[in-house]
C-alpha cells in the first residue's frame, strides 16, 4: 500500500461538505436513472420500491450485440450498441432518434441536464442533445473508451466537467459545455471503469492495480492504494469508504481518508462487476457465476446466489431487492436480506449490460442486440 499525505485531501473534504450537491449531475429520482450506477458516487442504488412479479413491456432490436448499459430520464431510454449507434427510445419502445458514432459503443451513457455524454471504442467522447441526438461536440482520446463518463464541478469556476477514462492510460477532464480538455491524469495502464466523484475528490481503479485518488480541480494525485492487480470495474464510494474488487477475485473496502485497506475477502472469481452499496450491505457479481452480499463494516459474507453464467453486469439495489443480470441469459430479482430469488426472466441471450431501474421500468440490453424493458 502506498501512503501519502498532503493538503489536497483536506481541501477535498471541504468541498465534499460544501460542493457535493453540485457534483451529483442530473438528479436521480424514482423516474430517473441518469448514469451507469445511478449517481456520482456510483453506489448503484435506485430510490424505488419494487413489487414483483414483472412482465415484459417491450423490446427494441438494434443492429448488433449490446454491452452498453441503459440510462433513463424524462421517459426516454438511452443505450449504445455494438452496431455503432446510440439509441434514444420512448417509454413505449419506439425509436426517438439514433446517433451514428461509427464504431461500437460499449460504455453506458451519462445524462446531465439536456446533454448525453457517451464514449466509443474509437476513443471519442460525444456530447449530444438529449432531445434530438444532434452532436454538440466531440473529444478525442488516444485509446478506446469502455467505461461510463462521470460529471463533476470545478469549484474555482463553478463549471461542470466530464471525467472519462481511456485505454490511453489517462483519465480526462473535459469542459462539459465546450468539449475542450482541462486536464489529463496518466495512470499506469488501461482504465475500464467509471470514476466516482464526491465533491472535489475523484476515485477510480485501473489495470495498473492502483486505486487512484485525485482532485477534481487540477487532476493532481492526492493518494493511491496498491492492490496488486487489475481493477477492471468501478469503485463505489458511499461517504468515506471505497468498495471494489480486482481481477484476482479479492474484494476490498478502503478507507479513503486514511488510505487504508479496512477489510478484504478472497476466493471469489474475477470481479468485473461494480458493487452496489446500501444500508450496510455491499452486493457485487463475479465471473465465478456468483452474486455476493457482504457486510459493509466487516466484509463478512452474508449470502451468495449462484447463477448459471458469469456475472459481469453490475447489480442494483432497490429497497429490499437486488436486480442483477447474468451471462446465463436471465435477469434476477433477489431478496437483499437473504439472497432468495423472488422473480426472474429468461432472456435467452447473455447479459453483460447493467440494468437501469426506475419506479416504472427495469431496462437492460442483451447479447442478441435487443433492449428489454420490464414493468408492472
Amino acid at each position: 500500500m502506498i501512503l501519502k499525505t498532503n493538503y489536497r485531501y483536506h481541501l477535498s473534504l471541504f468541498f465534499c461538505l460544501f460542493g457535493w450537491i453540485l457534483a451529483n449531475g442530473q438528479p436521480q429520482g424514482p423516474d430517473c436513472w441518469p448514469s451507469f450506477r445511478g449517481n456520482a458516487r456510483l453506489t448503484g442504488n435506485a430510490p424505488v420500491v419494487l413489487k414483483p412479479p414483472f412482465r415484459l413491456l417491450w423490446t427494441f432490436k438494434t443492429g448488433d450485440a449490446i454491452k452498453s448499459s441503459p440510462v433513463i430520464c424524462n421517459g426516454t431510454v438511452y443505450i449504445g450498441s455494438n452496431d455503432g449507434f446510440l439509441y434514444a427510445l420512448t417509454s413505449a419502445g419506439s425509436l426517438k432518434w439514433k446517433f451514428n458514432a461509427s464504431t461500437a459503443i460499449e460504455s453506458p451513457p451519462l445524462i446531465v441536464e439536456n446533454t448525453i455524454y457517451v464514449g466509443s471504442l474509437e476513443g471519442i467522447l460525444f456530447a449530444l442533445d438529449a432531445n434530438t441526438g444532434i452532436l454538440k461536440w466531440k473529444y478525442k482520446t488516444d485509446g478506446q473508451i469502455s467505461g461510463s463518463a462521470s460529471q463533476a464541478i470545478r469549484m474555482s469556476t463553478k463549471k461542470s466537467c466530464i471525467l472519462v477514462g481511456s485505454y490511453d492510460f489517462s483519465l480526462h477532464c473535459v469542459d462539459a459545455a465546450s468539449g475542450k480538455g482541462i486536464w489529463k491524469y496518466e495512470s499506469g495502464n488501461y482504465i475500464n471503469g467509471a470514476p466516482a466523484v464526491s465533491g472535489n475528490l475523484v476515485v477510480f481503479g485501473g489495470c495498473d492495480g492502483l486505486l487512484h485518488l485525485l482532485g477534481v480541480e487540477d487532476g493532481k494525485q492526492i493518494d493511491q492504494v496498491d492492490v496488486g492487480t487489475y481493477i477492471p470495474a468501478s469503485a463505489a464510494i458511499p461517504v468515506d469508504k471505497a468498495f471494489f474488487g480486482n481481477y484476482d477475485g479479492v474484494f476490498y473496502c478502503v478507507d479513503i481518508r486514511l488510505k487504508k485497506i479496512i477489510w478484504q475477502t478472497e476466493g471469489g472469481g474475477p470481479f468485473l462487476a461494480s458493487p452496489a452499496v446500501s444500508a450496510g450491505k455491499v452486493v457485487t457479481g463475479s465471473q465465478n457465476r456468483c452474486i455476493y452480499c457482504f457486510d459493509a463494516a466487516s466484509g463478512k459474507e452474508l449470502w451468495k446466489f449462484k447463477t448459471n453464467g458469469k456475472v459481469d453486469a453490475s447489480p442494483v439495489i432497490a429497497g429490499d431487492h437486488v436486480v442483477a443480470a447474468s451471462a446465463d441469459g436471465r435477469i434476477h430479482l433477489l431478496d437483499i436480506s437473504n439472497g432468495t430469488e423472488k422473480w426472474s426472466y429468461e432472456i435467452g441471450s447473455p447479459v453483460f449490460s447493467t440494468p437501469a431501474v426506475t419506479a416504472k421500468m427495469i431496462a437492460v440490453g442483451a447479447g442478441d442486440g435487443k433492449v428489454y424493458v420490464f414493468g408492472q
